[in-house]
């Protein structure tokens, strides 16, 4: 009984060779070897199936072994500036807009204040000449509201007598009357006084007229020529302001 188990046992660990039978003559292949995986890149390849060379390690950096005995100097702290002090600029002041041509204002008078008369509804040629003999007798004078001074006559022989004024002679040699009411109030008084010797020039000199009120003489005393008032009439007179407008002149009057 014992022989027959062991022979039992042997019999059916050992596979049972092929019922087909191989012809004479052939021999068995052998079987492909396996192929080697390539290594991936996170792991290194084993060096014996790498076949790349490994890259040369970096030196380490050289140190210098420390003295015993000797601590290092510990570091200074940084010295604090004082903060520099900013000065306050002062604020700029906006400058004013450039004038229009007639809102262009006389200089101020040098020298001694003058003398402020106040030329609303005085006739111009009884005011003008009133003025020039005061100016000869070498006072300052100033005339403001030039524009209000009247003009007696019929308005079409008005109009057509200052018209021809304006346009007499050529642009470029003149004679350039002005179309301005307080220029052609100036023009006025010049043709009353001795223009082309010294003491009328200097006389001439000594007058200056606005249109309006400057602020330089709003607290100046105004007074007025009671022998150049107009006489009462039914019809307004004409202004030196219309005049002015109707000749050319360009303005707020």
């Amino acid at each position: 009984m014992p022989e027959n188990s062991t022979t039992t046992t042997t019999a059916s660990s050992t596979p049972p060779a092929s019922s087909t039978p191989k012809p004479a003559g052939t021999t068995s292949k052998p079987a492909p070897a396996a192929k080697p995986k390539p290594a991936s890149p996170s792991t290194p390849a084993s060096p014996s199936t790498s076949t790349s060379t490994p890259a040369p390690a970096k030196p380490a950096p050289a140190t210098t072994p420390a003295s015993k005995g000797t601590a290092k100097p510990a570091a200074k702290p940084a010295e604090k500036k004082p903060a520099a002090k900013v000065e306050a600029k002062p604020a700029e002041k906006k400058s004013a807009p450039a004038p229009r041509k007639w809102e262009k204002k006389a200089p101020a008078p040098a020298g001694p204040l003058p003398k402020v008369v106040d030329a609303s509804g005085l006739v111009l040629g009884r005011a003008a000449s009133l003025i020039a003999k005061r100016l000869l007798q070498g006072e300052h004078i100033a005339v403001v509201n030039t524009e209000r001074a009247v003009v007696l006559g019929g308005y079409a022989s008005l109009l057509e007598e200052y018209r021809l004024a304006v346009a007499r002679g050529s642009v470029r040699k003149g004679p350039h009357y002005p179309r301005r009411p307080d220029r052609m109030f100036r023009r006025t008084v010049r043709g009353m006084l001795p223009f082309r010797h010294t003491k009328g020039h200097e006389a001439w000199a000594r007058l200056i007229t606005y249109v309006g009120i400057p602020p330089e003489l709003e607290k100046l005393p105004r007074e007025t020529l009671e022998g150049a008032r107009p006489r009462p009439s039914l019809r307004a007179p004409m202004t030196l302001g219309e005049i002015s407008r109707h000749v050319g002149g360009v303005g707020p009057w």
